[in-house]
């Protein structure tokens, strides 16, 4: 299995004329347009990476860019791989893991989440997670080129980039909410049932992806800073029933103030 992410990596490293990110941004439905600017990028899509899974989730361009932004070097992921792709937790974070045997040290990662305690149009930063799934993306024989058996979650959003990701808002004047992220597999939203479960859990918004690509970022000693923009609100919470419209346009109304908050905390990273 070393080999398949060592052939990836050498690949993307020949594309990139040996450019080596600092950090990897993984950016959710309808986030994407932070890799449109990058400076001195080379745009790699998915399908040209050997063993690299494929995007197919609406919202994402399915390419790895590289580049700088915000004055670092980054690897952005325009496009993610979800479980209801149909891709196992361990494929799910297969551009993690390469990336980071490319020399990437930090995870940037962003999704469109539903809002339980907060409004859509609210940029929440993670602060902790819930997953109930009966597997994880390090099930199986473990890579100890990527970590150690047992890898602890303590910490697995690094305190320090919370405390700068805080100050970066402060200083835009955003309003930055924190909160727990809770993981459902989807591709089905969740129902007001499960949604009244989660709040009493102490879910703050809730989302189908993100945590394996953490749990995988943790488990190779990344530091990681996470970011849910609220696009509507969680089921039973509203009116009228959910949709993915209702995501895409909420992030695409939010995309500026997002991207100022974004593109301030990589000049602290």
């Amino acid at each position: 299995m070393l080999t398949q992410y060592n052939t990836s990596a050498e690949t993307i490293k020949k594309r990139a004329g040996g450019f080596v990110p600092d950090i990897v941004l993984i950016l959710g439905s309808g986030l994407g347009f932070l890799g449109d600017r990058c400076e001195n990028a080379v745009v790699i899509p998915y399908d040209e990476i050997p063993h690299f899974p494929r995007s197919t989730a609406p919202g994402h361009a399915g390419r790895l860019v590289l580049g700088e932004l915000g004055g670092k070097k980054v690897a952005v992921m325009q496009g993610r791989f979800h479980y209801y792709e149909g891709y196992s937790y361990a494929e799910s974070v297969y551009g993690v893991r390469v990336l980071r045997l490319l020399g990437a040290k930090t995870l940037l990662v962003t999704n469109a989440s539903g809002g339980i305690r907060y409004a859509p149009g609210d940029i929440m930063m993670i602060t902790d997670h819930i997953k109930f799934f009966d597997e994880s993306p390090l099930r199986g024989e473990n890579i100890p080129a990527f970590g150690t058996r047992f890898p602890d979650m303590s910490f697995a959003y690094t305190p320090e980039l919370r405390r700068k990701a805080r100050d970066a808002a402060d200083e835009l004047n955003i309003p930055l909410r924190e909160g727990v992220y809770m993981f459902f597999p989807g591709p089905q939203y969740e129902t007001p049932a499960e949604i009244r479960t989660a709040k009493i859990l102490g879910a703050d918004a809730v989302g189908m992806s993100t945590v394996p690509e953490v749990i995988a970022a943790a488990h190779a000693g990344m530091d990681v800073l996470g970011f849910s923009l609220i696009c509507n609100l969680a089921a039973g919470l509203q009116f009228h029933g959910l949709s993915e419209g209702e995501v895409l346009e909420t992030a695409e109304r939010s995309k500026e103030t997002f991207s100022k908050l974004v593109l301030r905390c990589l000049k602290d990273m």
